[in-house]
């Protein structure tokens, strides 16, 4: 999966600095498509793949995680 996302990553970089540098017809949608496939598939499989296996409600401002930064404050201000 690393390694997916790492060649889609360098794909959609290399198409959007060709659409950039080269000067033919088609240099518009070389960009897009560049900037598509970084917005609509590599991004949405780094977030897949960085938060796989690991609980939302960990990183929720909830009253109980709130508590708990209040009491680790406090201990670090002691």
């Amino acid at each position: 999966m690393k390694y997916t996302i790492t060649l889609l990553t360098i794909a959609a970089f290399t198409s959007i600095i060709l659409g950039f540098s080269l000067d033919v017809m088609y240099s518009e949608k070389l960009i897009g498509f560049g900037v598509a496939g970084l917005f609509l598939i590599v991004f949405p499989l780094f977030s897949y793949y960085r938060w796989k296996g690991k609980d939302p409600k960990d990183y929720m401002l909830t009253k109980e995680n709130l508590d708990k930064m209040r009491d680790s404050q406090k201990k670090k201000n002691h």
